[in-house]
């Protein structure tokens, strides 16, 4: 009976600090002033641990240009260093292609993962990974996943208690009509991979997120052509996958990405517009929103309020210090950066 109690008594105490939370600003800023790139696009986060914190996105002349490569920059205090190129998709003197969607992923044993994809478009893309033991120093070189793996899309991977892996990950069909979702899975090596598959049949959804709950409960959360971020949820550590179902949330055919607080608390960084005629409209407002059981959200905090303009394709982590450090697309020119504690 006590313990009962007590449980009632943090989850009150959980769902009155939704409604009076508050959001102190620690740093915003551009990751960089100026690049020796034209346009630049889907940032990710990872904390690389004293206090320092690594962020990659893909940068060239336009999305899918061939020169389009992998960028790097770390914080130190409140400095980002120069962007440096970590990842490209040149296979041989004659044969390059553009690289898409960096997303970096530290595991238990300190291991540093590089995920990206490299191909002309998302249809036809493959999924290559690069591996650092000096957090980023120095990259192994670039290793395919296996045959028909993609690994994480958009979002970060998270592990589990046993060392296992889940990955967030999508396809989209050759004639872009359909869109479906469905987890991967590695030991805590990248290794004996396999596909874990989600009925997709009632939306069109890629680029998940995960968030964790006790007892091994699982949320993800989608990117849709409906107007409205999807759920799908699994009470067995993500072996299988309930019905796609709308949230409450709107999505204008953007990505989104989420965090589990180390309180359990949810937080979700979006585009809580619908779609416009073209694929850009809808990505002008950008805000936070934080939930305690991930069927309830509430926005706290509006990081970008514009007309026009696209401020998209966010990453979110908590650093062991406890601070939240978000990332995302800035006009397609820069990758804006903020540092967070919630009050």
């Amino acid at each position: 009976m006590l313990k009962y109690f007590s449980t009632v008594l943090i989850l009150i105490f959980l769902a009155l600090s939704v409604f009076a939370q508050k959001v102190e600003i620690i740093q915003s800023a551009s990751i960089f002033e100026k690049a020796p790139f034209e346009a630049c696009h889907a940032s990710t986060l990872v904390d690389i641990g004293k206090g320092k914190i690594m962020a990659a996105w893909f940068g060239g002349k336009h999305e899918g240009s061939k020169d389009v490569v992998i960028w790097s920059s770390i914080k130190t205090g409140t400095q980002w260093s120069k962007p440096v190129e970590i990842a490209n998709g040149i296979i041989n003197d004659t044969s390059r292609f553009a690289c898409w969607n960096p997303v970096l992923f530290k595991t238990k044993d300190g291991t540093l993962f590089l995920h990206y994809k490299v191909g002309l478009n998302p249809r036809t893309w493959w999924a290559e990974y690069k591996t650092s033991v000096n957090n980023g120093k120095t990259w192994s070189e670039a290793h395919k996943l296996p045959k028909d793996f993609l690994g994480p899309i958009k979002n970060k991977p998270i592990q589990l208690a046993s060392g296992s892996i889940l990955y967030p990950s999508s396809t989209e069909s050759l004639d872009e009509k359909t869109w479906h979702i469905h987890i991967e899975k590695s030991d805590a090596k990248a290794r004996n991979w396999k596909k874990i598959n989600i009925n997709c049949d009632t939306f069109g959804v890629i680029q998940p997120s995960i968030l964790s709950y006790p007892n091994g409960k699982l949320q993800l959360l989608c990117r849709s052509r409906q107007n409205v971020i999807v759920e799908s949820w699994s009470e067995d550590k993500g072996e299988t996958w309930s019905a796609l179902k709308p949230t409450q949330l709107p999505n204008p055919n953007s990505g989104s990405d989420a965090v589990t607080l180390k309180d359990r608390r949810q937080l979700l960084i979006y585009n809580p517009l619908t779609a416009g005629k073209n694929w850009w409209e809808g990505r002008s407002v950008l805000k936070l929103a934080i939930s305690t059981d991930g069927k309830n959200w509430k926005d706290i905090y509006t990081l970008e309020d514009h007309d026009q303009g696209e401020y998209s394709y966010p990453a979110i982590i908590q650093s062991d210090s406890g601070l939240i450090h978000l990332s995302y697309t800035s006009l397609r020119k820069k990758i804006k950066y903020f540092c967070i504690k919630l009050k």
